[in-house]
């Protein structure tokens, strides 16, 4: 599906941890129906910017806005309320609940609210969408760790997002489980949803993403199509180094 308007605006963005500047004075924009990945090396900023946009992490400075709603000083919960869901580089799912129960807490507590059997029922549908369908019942400690990055995905869709924050979501898994997880992003591409999807894969960058930003030390160093940012002498020489 073609990228629309502009969605999520994001404007000068810097996260300071002390003297360490984590992030420094970031800028780009989502555009509605557009995978945008960020990609970088270890310790570029990568997972602070995604931390920042949902709320987990407040901004020392600069804007973040979707769709008009100023989000800078929003909280997690708040993000959530107003469109923005996300997975999580190390798995983060409610363990005292059942693979459904953790489905339906995204529903709940996500951009549109639904309550009860709604809830349920659509929290349902997802679980089938993402292969979990025949253990809706299961406590999530009986799940393979591919079951369990498909669990918080379906959480993160059940809050109906307008902007899915996807951290790392390949990360982990095996060459089988890896192309599983990107035909299941591929077809996310496919509905319309808009992603931000920071990510090591260079083969899930080139085949998913629209656009990328490349982050070095904190900083924008690129910006294009992957292909673009790929062959990119500074990119090159942040991930491979000089001689």
């Amino acid at each position: 599906m073609t990228p629309g308007r502009t969605i999520l605006e994001v404007q000068g963005l810097t996260k300071r941890f002390g003297g360490l500047i984590a992030v420094n004075d970031l800028s780009f924009d989502v555009r509605e129906h557009e995978v945008m990945g960020i990609i970088g090396p270890n310790g570029s900023g990568k997972s602070t910017t995604i931390n920042l946009i949902s709320g987990a992490l407040p901004a020392t400075s600069g804007s973040i806005v979707l769709e008009g709603q100023d989000l800078t000083a929003a909280r997690p919960h708040e993000t959530a309320r107003f469109g923005v869901s996300r997975t999580f580089q190390l798995v983060r799912i409610l363990p005292a609940l059942t693979v459904l129960e953790n489905a339906v807490a995204g529903a709940v507590f996500g951009h549109k609210r639904r309550w009860g059997a709604e809830a349920a029922g659509f929290a349902s549908g997802l679980l089938e969408r993402v292969g979990l369908a025949e253990k809706a019942a299961q406590p999530v400690s009986s799940l393979t760790y591919i079951d369990q990055k498909r669990l918080e995905l379906a959480r993160a869709l059940a809050g109906e997002p307008e902007i899915l924050l996807l951290d790392e979501w390949l990360a982990g898994l095996n060459p089988s489980e890896l192309q599983i997880g990107i035909d299941l992003i591929a077809a996310l591409r496919a509905e319309g949803r808009t992603i931000v999807l920071v990510e090591h894969v260079m083969d899930a960058i080139r085949s998913l993403c629209d656009r990328c930003i490349v982050m070095n030390s904190g900083t924008k160093i690129a910006e294009g199509t992957p292909t673009e940012v790929l062959s990119d002498p500074h990119v090159i020489e942040a991930y491979l180094g000089t001689e």
